[in-house]
């Protein structure tokens, strides 16, 4: 339960001053190195161009050398909030951080915003009731906030990856939360600022959290400050079951008391674990569904083959893998598919995730590279580039189909032709999507007319392999070239085709660099485009040969390789 595992999370206590040198028995940490340090940081802190802040427990400069360190600066500003009383004013000082990993999104950047004006009014009415009520389970370290002259708090917004490492390096929790709390207040230092310390939020983990309770990302951020604001005020719901309601009841209160959305956060995660969706951690560090909105892309392209990578086992697009697609198309990444496949192929294959067409993945206006890089599309769809077989070797191999009774189909631009009617031509239209096939019942009447671009043979996997291959090797030489991309078929292709070279001469047309590229793929028709490519990902289910040559290896085909590479790697 989400609730349960959010605390204060432990900062460095190396450099304690001795009688602090190990966290008190009561679940308070604190993070100060040493007096004369507290001192010099604590003693007239303010939010000018010197201002710092502690996190982790260590010193990060937020101004200067924001570039450098773990987060930067947004804003801040100090904010004067309701007279203590008639001769001194409590001054409320609030910076709010981004994380440096975090894009400068257009909502995140409003969102800061609304939190610098937002959180003053929590703390002030969180210190007004404070004076008014009593706590059973509180602990009561903060007690007369009007006994200070100033108050400041800060609040970092980040992502899973970076509150997953400090939940990890001060809680012993290896996973993503929602929020932490950092307590700075040191009683025993008699200070005239109280430092409550930080809260830290990750916006990716709000942002799911957010669309599974139907509010915005505004309305969990809010929730979440006042869950950690209550932390850092002595509320552990931890403690035991009475201290949970206590701390459950003052998250509502407030809530309401501000005008702000939502219910708590305990009362959020009670009513996730009863309707039987408890909060599951992600263990790796894949980027989610639904969070990279808040990311840029690494990469300006993404380059997928279809067989065996965006397709599973039944040559389908999964429903995962159509929503990785859709999310990177939204952040501006292009999608271009590289395919053995003809393009009517491809488009009829995403007509049935709803991917195809003028705002989908593919239409008839996108660029692409088609039948292992044979024919390439351009910009507005336009071809740009097409390579054809040699007629010697069509011939042969289409006489060769005659002789053994081995299928074979001939791949003209955008239709497909065999010489008789066998099941497994047959397969091609309704297992791989490719137009059906046109019996032609010679060889001179298929050639008649006709630029071949590529011809596949289809048999078993055993007769690929044992006698196809290595005769074909043999009989084409240096006219023609093997390839595979499944092991029941056998491509045979011109000499020196690679759906790499058509990626490259892709990428000049449209004026781009393999620097900004990322490839998938899964089999030896992948090798060129893999190493070309910025990244490539060969899944675990493809050829040893597309293996050897990624970066990376992806989980396979059927586990939604190819969205689980896009959210991994991608932003």
């Amino acid at each position: 339960m989400a609730a349960r595992v959010i605390s204060r999370a432990l900062p460095s206590i190396a450099s304690l001053p001795p009688r602090l040198s190990c966290p008190p028995p009561h679940r308070r940490f604190y993070a100060p190195a040493s007096y004369s340090e507290a001192a010099s940081i604590f003693g007239r802190r303010r939010l000018g161009s010197d201002s710092r802040s502690r996190l982790g427990g260590r010193n990060v400069d937020v101004v200067v050398a924001a570039g450098r360190r773990d987060y930067r600066k947004v804003r801040s500003r100090r904010v004067a909030a309701a007279k203590k009383s008639k001769e001194k004013e409590l001054e409320l000082s609030v910076k709010i951080c981004l994380e440096e990993q975090l894009p400068e999104d257009p909502e995140i950047m409003d969102i800061t915003e609304i939190m610098r004006l937002n959180v003053p009014m929590a703390m002030k009415l969180a210190f007004e009731r404070l004076n008014k009520l009593e706590y059973k389970t509180r602990e009561n370290d903060i007690n007369d906030v009007g006994g200070f002259e100033s108050v400041e708090l800060s609040v970092l917004l980040c992502n899973d990856e970076f509150i997953r490492k400090l939940n990890k390096d001060w809680r012993g929790e290896d996973h993503a939360t929602d929020v932490l709390s950092m307590s700075q207040h040191i009683p025993e230092l008699k200070l005239p600022i109280l430092m409550l310390g930080d809260i830290v939020i990750s916006v990716e983990t709000a942002a799911r959290q957010a669309e599974e309770r139907g509010h915005t990302l505004i309305d969990e951020i809010r929730i979440l400050v006042v869950h950690g604001l209550l932390h850092l005020l002595g509320f552990d719901h931890e403690l035991s079951d009475e201290a949970e309601k206590e701390m459950e009841n003052e998250e509502e209160l407030m809530l309401k008391g501000l005008g702000w959305k939502g219910k708590g956060l305990i009362h959020s995660a009670y009513d996730a674990e009863a309707n039987g969706s408890p909060c599951i951690y992600p263990s790796d560090d894949r980027k989610r569904v639904g969070s990279l909105r808040f990311y840029k892309p690494k990469f300006g392209y993404i380059f997928c083959d279809m067989d065996g990578t965006l397709l599973n086992s039944k040559s389908q697009i999964s429903l995962p893998t159509a929503e990785a697609l859709k999310e990177a198309s939204t952040r501006g990444v292009k999608i271009v598919i590289a395919t053995g496949k003809t393009r009517p192929a491809v488009m009829n294959i995403f007509k049935m995730v709803n991917l195809a067409g003028k705002d989908g993945i593919i239409s008839e206006f996108s660029p692409g590279v088609f039948v292992q890089g044979l024919l390439v599309y351009g910009r507005q769809g336009r071809e740009i580039f097409r390579r054809n077989l040699d007629p010697t070797v069509c011939r042969e191999a289409l006489l060769y189909s005659l002789e053994y009774k081995i299928p074979i189909i001939a791949f003209t631009e955008d239709r497909c032709l065999s010489l008789f009617e066998h099941q497994l031509v047959d397969s091609l239209h309704t297992v791989y999507h490719e137009p059906k096939a046109e019996i032609i019942p010679s060889v001179e009447q298929l050639m008649a007319g006709v630029e071949i671009q590529k011809l596949i043979f289809l048999d078993t996997a055993e007769g690929v392999a044992g006698t196809l291959r290595p005769y074909w090797a043999e009989a084409t030489a240096d006219r023609a070239s093997v390839v595979q991309a499944v092991p029941d078929m056998l491509e045979i292709v011109p000499p020196g085709t690679s759906k790499g070279s058509g990626v490259r001469i892709l990428l000049d047309h449209l004026g781009a660099t393999p620097d900004e590229v990322m490839a998938i793929g899964d089999g030896e028709n992948d090798v060129e485009m893999l190493q070309l490519a910025s990244l490539g990902v060969a899944l675990s289910n493809g050829s040893e040969k597309a293996k050897a040559v990624a970066n990376v290896i992806g989980i396979s085909n059927d586990e939604d390789g190819a969205a689980d590479a896009i959210y991994r790697y991608a932003f």
